[in-house]
C-alpha cells in the first residue's frame, strides 16, 4: 500500500517466493490515496488479505490505524508490515531488521559494539536505522543532518547514545567511525549528488547506502575506490520482507543470489 506504488519491487520479490515455495497466493500493489488510507486498511480483513506492506507516505497513518503493535513499531511510531488475524490488524516495523541483516550478510566481519557509527540524515528512514544500531551495541551514533531540530527530535524519541553533527562537521563525524550509513535520498537516481569527503574515514570502516537505484551510488563507488568495504541497499529491501512473508504464508523465506538477480532484473541493474 503506497502512493504512488507502481515503482515498488515488493510484488516481484514476494511473487518469487510464492513461486519458489509453491504457495497458492498473490502479492498485489495497491495504490491508496492518503485521504482514503484508513478506509482502505480497514478493508483488508473483509477482503480476505493475510496482510500488507506499507510504504511512503502511509507508515505513520498505518501506525495510528492498527489494533495492536509490536514493540518496535511503538518505538518508531511507524508501521511497514501489517498482519491480519481474526479480523484484527497487527502492525510491525521490519526496516531495522532488514538493515542489520543486510549489513551482516554484506560485511560479515563488521562488529560495531563499543564503536562509533555515523548516520547521514534524520528522516523517517534514519529512525529505524538509528534504533537498530543502538540496539546492536554502538557506543555512539553520530547523526549528520542539516536541520538540528529534526536530529534533536529523533534523539528525544529514541534515546540512547546519539550525537548531532551539522554537515560542516562531517570530518569529525567520520573520524574513527566503524560504519557510515546514508539514509538520505542524495545520490539516488534523479536526486542531487551526495557531496562527502571521506578523507577522515578509517580504512577499516564499512560504508552502506539504503537506496538501490543506482545499485552502486557515488558514495559507495568513492568508498570502494579508497579501499573501504561497501554494502549496497538492495539487501535491506529483501531482508525486511522476510518476517512479513513468514507471518502471512507460514514459510520462512531465504534471501539467495537467485532472488537478488530476479529482483535486479526489474530495475535493469
Amino acid at each position: 500500500m503506497g502512493w504512488p506504488v507502481a515503482h515498488s519491487l515488493s510484488p516481484r520479490l514476494h511473487g518469487y517466493w510464492l513461486g519458489r515455495y509453491g504457495i497458492d497466493g498473490a502479492y498485489v500493489p495497491l495504490a491508496v490515496d492518503p485521504a482514503a488510507f484508513d478506509a482502505a486498511v480497514r478493508g483488508l480483513a473483509p477482503l480476505g488479505f493475510r496482510g500488507a506492506n506499507v510504504t511512503v507516505p502511509h507508515k505513520e497513518a498505518a501506525f495510528a490505524a492498527m489494533d495492536s503493535l509490536s514493540e518496535t513499531a511503538k518505538r518508531l511510531r511507524a508501521v511497514n508490515t501489517i498482519v491480519v488475524a481474526d479480523g484484527r490488524l497487527h502492525g510491525d516495523n521490519t526496516d531495522g531488521f532488514g538493515f542489520l541483516e543486510n549489513l551482516s550478510a554484506g560485511a560479515p566481519g563488521l562488529d560495531i559494539r563499543g564503536r562509533a557509527v555515523t548516520v547521514l540524515g534524520a528522516g523517517g528512514a534514519a529512525r529505524a536505522v538509528v534504533a537498530a544500531l543502538t540496539d546492536a551495541g554502538a557506543e555512539k551514533v553520530r547523526i549528520v543532518n542539516r536541520t538540528a531540530a529534526r536530529t534533536d527530535a529523533l534523539a528525544a524519541d529514541l534515546g540512547g547514545p546519539i550525537a548531532a553533527f551539522g554537515w560542516r562537521d562531517t570530518a569529525a563525524a567520520l573520524g574513527g567511525a566503524a560504519l557510515v550509513v546514508n539514509t538520505t535520498s542524495l545520490g539516488m537516481a534523479g536526486q542531487p549528488p551526495l557531496e562527502l569527503d571521506l578523507d577522515h574515514l578509517p580504512a577499516d570502516a564499512v560504508v552502506t547506502d539504503i537506496v538501490y537505484s543506482p545499485l552502486e551510488t557515488p558514495l559507495l563507488a568513492a568508498a570502494r575506490a579508497r579501499g573501504n568495504a561497501v554494502v549496497d541497499g538492495l539487501g535491506m529491501l529483501l531482508h525486511q520482507a522476510r518476517p512479513g512473508f513468514e507471518a502471512w504464508f507460514g514459510r520462512a523465506p531465504e534471501v539467495t543470489p537467485e532472488l537478488r538477480a530476479h529482483v535486479l532484473a526489474e530495475i535493469g541493474s
